[in-house]
């Protein structure tokens, strides 16, 4: 199927379509940083570019011509727990209905969304709402999940909602729940299609599998299974005693190493959510804490190294470790791209 990139940051939803099967009509990105390292990683030779998308008109936009899927992960850090959840008070959070209006004008079967969990939940469900019903009003029957980066071989606990888009009267298949052996919680978490107008709670896609590969994925991170492992060093966390134990192996958020407020700052045998910065580090065989580097980090978004050689040509560690943190995982991407019919 032929798609078009919104929200194209260095291509990670191009990667896991591509691998799919599938092929990449056009792009847009407004960072200048982040299209570099996609020009230099993809070929997109004779393909439509396009920058800043609210200023792309809508006859330019039905030049783009036929399109069976649009692809965008919408800037998240209006929903995100780690900003101040404006939500559409935001002008980030607006850019949703810049895809609304691209489907409108496009009209392909199949929208394949990506978000921060916190969407779901943001003014209480409000926000999320409004998207799904903004897909409805378009004629796109929505479907949803909660995916985990570290359940698609890539050592990294990164939660991120998906929502698939299915224009009505044409013939697409569901795609979630995702696995043979999802994990119901809070009760009726059952997806539907063709209900987007009964928004239900998410089931969590949970243990499928798990692979850590130290051979290709983050080579400094893994499971640690079994052993001696002291000694251990103490990070300061939000808990009962006020630390949390890290050991050989684990990750450590360096942000704010002296709040007393903030939980979760270690991983045990793999990476936190990656962000923007320079905020993970890794605990070193001799015990020292060292902060992962842009080809780690890369590595944990499921990037390979080649692409990761063919960005760091063009751009600087900073911007590489800010387009690592705004990627989405590319294994996830394609596990689900694998499913899009």
């Amino acid at each position: 199927m032929k798609f078009l990139d919104l929200f194209a940051g260095i291509g990670g939803f191009r990667l896991g379509m591509e691998a799919a099967g599938h092929e990449c009509v056009g792009f847009c990105e407004i960072d200048k940083f982040a299209r570099k390292s996609y020009k230099a990683i993809h070929d997109t030779k004779g393909e439509i570019e396009l920058h800043d998308i609210t200023a792309v008109s809508d006859e330019s936009v039905r030049g783009i011509g036929r399109v069976d899927v649009i692809c965008g992960g919408f800037p998240c850090q209006a929903f995100s727990v780690a900003g101040k959840r404006k939500g559409f008070e935001d002008t980030r959070g607006t850019l949703f209905f810049e895809i609304a209006r691209f489907a409108s004008i496009l009209r392909p079967r199949l929208l394949f969304l990506e978000n921060v969990k916190g969407l779901l939940n943001h003014d209480g469900g409000n926000t999320f709402e409004t998207i799904i019903a903004a897909l409805d009003e378009l004629g796109y029957d929505a479907e949803w999940q909660v995916l985990n980066s570290k359940n698609f071989g890539v050592p990294q606990n990164r939660e991120r909602v998906f929502i698939i888009g299915h224009l009505r009267g044409k013939r697409t298949r569901g795609v979630f729940p995702f696995g043979g052996n999802s994990e119901e919680i809070n009760g009726n978490n059952i997806i539907q299609i063709n209900d987007s107008k009964k928004i239900r709670k998410q089931l969590k896609y949970e243990n499928i599998w798990r692979v850590i590969d130290t051979k290709g994925i983050a080579p400094t991170l893994d499971t640690m299974q079994g052993g001696n492992r002291e000694p251990k060093i103490k990070v300061r966390e939000a808990t009962a005693q006020g630390y949390a134990e890290a050991e050989i192996g684990d990750s450590v958020n360096l942000a704010h190493p002296n709040s007393k407020t903030r939980r979760g700052r270690v991983g045990k045998g793999q990476a936190n959510t990656l962000l923007t910065g320079e905020s993970q580090g890794v605990v070193t065989p001799d015990f020292r804490i060292r902060k992962l580097t842009p080809r780690e980090c890369w590595r944990l978004q499921g990037f390979p190294d080649w692409a990761f050689d063919k960005a760091q040509e063009v751009n600087s560690n900073s911007q590489l470790y800010k387009q690592a943190g705004n990627s989405v995982t590319v294994n996830v991407i394609e596990a689900i791209a694998r499913e899009l019919g």
